[in-house]
């Protein structure tokens, strides 16, 4: 069973350079009510920054929430983000109807003011 489309589901994916940066960004997604979970998992990245080829450890959060909070999730990343350009990756997903109510429970976009702002 998949979830009514006014309740979809959305996964939405960033990566920051160090673990200290990662677990502000969970706790604060989940604080805010952005966000139901997210988890947090090292990784290594490969890419061309400024025409020089990196490898570098990153961890990637995996922020699960309603597709309906995803903008208000990803202006908040966006502020609060290290990088000067952040990846930010949203995925509508489908999910088994008491995973949708719970993410619904816990996430709450009018929570938050304005991005970068605290919650209410």
């Amino acid at each position: 069973m998949t979830s009514s489309p006014e309740a979809q589901i959305a996964v939405v994916t960033t990566t920051v350079g160090d673990a200290a940066a990662a677990h502000r960004l969970a706790s604060g997604a989940v604080q805010a009510r952005l966000a139901a979970c997210v988890q947090v998992e090292a990784l290594t990245s490969h890419y061309v920054w400024q025409g020089v080829q990196q490898a570098e450890a990153e961890w990637r959060l995996v922020c699960k929430t309603l597709l309906s909070a995803a903008p208000a999730l990803r202006d908040w990343l966006r502020a609060q983000h290290p990088y000067e350009v952040p990846q930010l990756l949203t995925h509508a997903v489908q999910a088994e109807q008491d995973y949708v109510l719970w993410v619904a429970q816990q996430v709450d976009p009018a929570s938050i003011a304005g991005p970068g702002q605290a919650p209410r």
